[in-house]
């Protein structure tokens, strides 16, 4: 028994004619209304096909789609047959646009994707199918397009159906269906060609009717992530999400994740109806027996035995203009979870014409990568094999917003959950008190050149005489002992900054002021110092200009630089991301280093 409803993609290179297949699909089906063939007719006469209708026009909604004769956005359309309802992505083929035809695929049951049998299979094609096996889908069906340019040629389809099988070789679907077709002259859309009497398999429109999309060893378990809270007054407490998957009756007994606490469900309502049952998919409000702590991000489960954790190995496909190096740091959102996540190691990057295993040190846009991720906090998951819900995510930038990657859960990592963290009977407080100071990390940024250590040294000895306890972390020194290993690439400078920002948090541990003096060019990067290090964090940019920089060159490090001697140097071949609201902010082209240092303790007085 097939599911009455399909969603299904279609993708492949560009111009190997998504938009005209699904075009002709609907027109000959006569699926569109008489007023939208009519539009489409009068369209097609100043179009590219000479006066013939050119179908591609019903999907390509966008001015700068029609002009540029590709699909720049995804366009979805429902429609239905006698038999079936459909809903179908049509994705863009150019690599720019990948990200696009990923967000078409993760909602996607089959993949349609298409092949110009002029050209056979190209790497957009080997791409499209590794995004859409990543993203889940387990039924392909390949379009071989374009049979009409090459006159309908058998051998010429065979060898392309034996390049696509050696394709799908490594990937673990559940159907496979290659039909050639002309999308232009409708061969094999919707009636069967007359051109390829050789060719006995089925139309594209009835396979779609009858191919069997339903997830046969779906995980029965119950999982639903809480999405609100509702408590509308003092008598009623609900719990609101979509089941991802099972099923849940009223008095069974569930678990909310990732606390472990145990409940009865009480009463199940959607929408306003009150029902016994609901299952997967549905939006449900579901009430407990006991008053216990349920949240947004939390999940209800029933026997699902999910995951509970910080660390996970993920496979995801990078969609950010800048490259991805291990360190940097992300928001992390998995079903109704947000949470900080920093990407700790690539494994390796795959290769999209091979599918072998290569190392890498960075991952570049429309890469597909296996990462190492850590969370923030306990977060709940499920190999995306068992739950695809439960073990889907998404990257997304915390400066700008965007989503960076997207990816799926391929394990968990056992040794975050071996990790507890001690607490010790002397804190912060009490070695503070017998101090009597407030441990802070006083965070000096700048070029090289700018001043810091200078200020720095200065400032320790301003503190130090008035009787605090300090230490100071010079970028140098760092690097000549704890951070000898590390280089001047961006994932190293990252890590540089990340191992400054764990010793300088235990050093406030400790009850000592902490003093660092590094270029930390990146934003993002000080981000994370600050997070790691907590409210204690003093950020001070030292603003001296790079020409100013320049002109001291104290190190002579700006003359190698230029010379090419020196490379990832920071203002010359690698760039400085200045502060953007710094708690202090110093120039030294307009002070001598004492009013400097008194303009910085007089402010440092609303900290320590």
């Amino acid at each position: 028994m097939n599911d009455k409803l399909l969603k299904f993609i279609t993708c492949g290179s560009v111009d190997d004619g998504k938009s005209t297949l699904i075009g002709h699909l609907l027109y000959d089906a006569k699926l569109i209304f008489a007023d939208q063939e009519r539009a489409l007719e009068l369209d097609s006469k100043v179009g590219s096909r000479d006066g013939k209708i050119d179908y591609s026009l019903l999907l390509d909604g966008l001015m700068a789609e029609r002009e540029q004769g590709i699909t720049i956005d995804v366009a979805y359309r429902y429609f239905s047959t006698d038999n079936r309802s459909f809903i179908v992505a049509d994705t863009p083929g150019h690599e720019e646009y990948t990200r696009n035809m990923a967000v078409g695929a993760s909602f996607a049951s089959l993949a349609v994707i298409l092949v110009d049998a002029s050209q056979g299979v190209l790497l957009q094609t080997k791409r499209h199918s590794r995004i859409c096996a990543l993203m889940g889908i387990k039924h392909f069906v390949f379009a071989v397009n374009k049979m009409d340019l090459i006159h309908y040629d058998q051998q010429k389809f065979l060898k392309i159906q034996k390049n696509i099988k050696m394709l799908m070789a490594e990937f673990d679907y559940e159907s496979l269906c290659i039909i050639p077709v002309s999308a232009t002259e409708g061969d094999n859309i919707v009636k069967r060609s007359e051109h390829m009497h050789w060719y006995n398999g089925t139309t594209l429109l009835s396979y779609l009717e009858e191919i069997d999309v339903s997830e046969k060893d779906e995980n029965m378990s119950f999982t639903m992530p809480v999405q609100r809270v509702c408590r509308p007054d003092h008598t009623f407490r609900g719990f609101q999400g979509t089941i991802a998957s099972g099923s849940v009756s009223v008095g069974d007994e569930i678990t909310v994740m990732p606390s472990g606490e145990t409940a009865v469900v009480t009463g199940i309502l959607q929408g306003d109806k009150k029902v016994e049952k609901s299952g997967k998919g549905y939006a449900v409000t579901v009430q407990l027996d006991t008053e216990i702590d349920v949240s947004r991000g939390c999940v209800l489960e029933k026997d699902a035995h999910l995951e509970s954790g910080t660390l996970f190995v993920g496979s995801l496909l990078w969609m950010d203009e800048k490259s991805l190096a291990a360190g940097r740091n992300f928001w992390l959102k998995l079903g109704t979870q947000m949470v900080p996540a920093t990407v700790m190691k690539i494994k390796y990057k795959i290769d999209i014409n091979t599918g072998a295993e290569v190392n890498a040190d960075e991952i570049y846009k429309n890469e597909i990568a296996v990462c190492e991720i850590s969370a923030g906090s306990k977060i709940v998951f499920e190999r995306f094999t068992n739950n695809r819900k439960m073990g889907s995510f998404i990257l997304i930038d915390r400066v700008s917003h965007a989503t960076a990657a997207g990816g799926v859960v391929m394990h968990p990592l056992s040794r975050g959950n071996n990790l507890k963290w001690q607490e010790m009977d002397i804190t912060r407080e009490i070695r503070e008190n017998q101090l009597q100071q407030k441990a802070t990390t006083i965070w000096m940024t700048g070029l090289s050149g700018a001043g810091k250590s200078t200020i720095a040294n200065e400032l320790e000895k301003r503190l130090c005489s008035m009787g605090k306890h300090t230490m100071l972390l010079d970028g140098d020194n760092v690097r000549m002992g704890l951070n000898k290993n590390l280089g001047f690439k961006e994932t190293d400078r990252t890590e540089n900054i990340r191992r400054v920002a764990e010793v300088s948090k235990l050093m406030n541990d400790a009850g000592l002021i902490v003093l660092t003096s590094f270029i930390s060019p990146y934003r993002m990067d000080r981000r994370m110092a600050r997070e790691i290090i907590g409210e204690r964090f003093v950020e001070i940019y030292v603003s001296t200009p790079l020409e100013e920089c320049e002109r001291r060159d104290v190190k002579g490090l700006y003359k190698k630089a230029k010379a090419g001697q020196i490379p990832n140097f920071t203002g010359i071949s690698s760039p400085y991301e200045a502060p953007e609201n710094p708690e202090i902010t110093v120039d030294t082209t307009q002070y001598d280093l004492n009013t400097c240092v008194d303009m910085i303790m007089k402010q440092l007085e609303n900290y320590l």
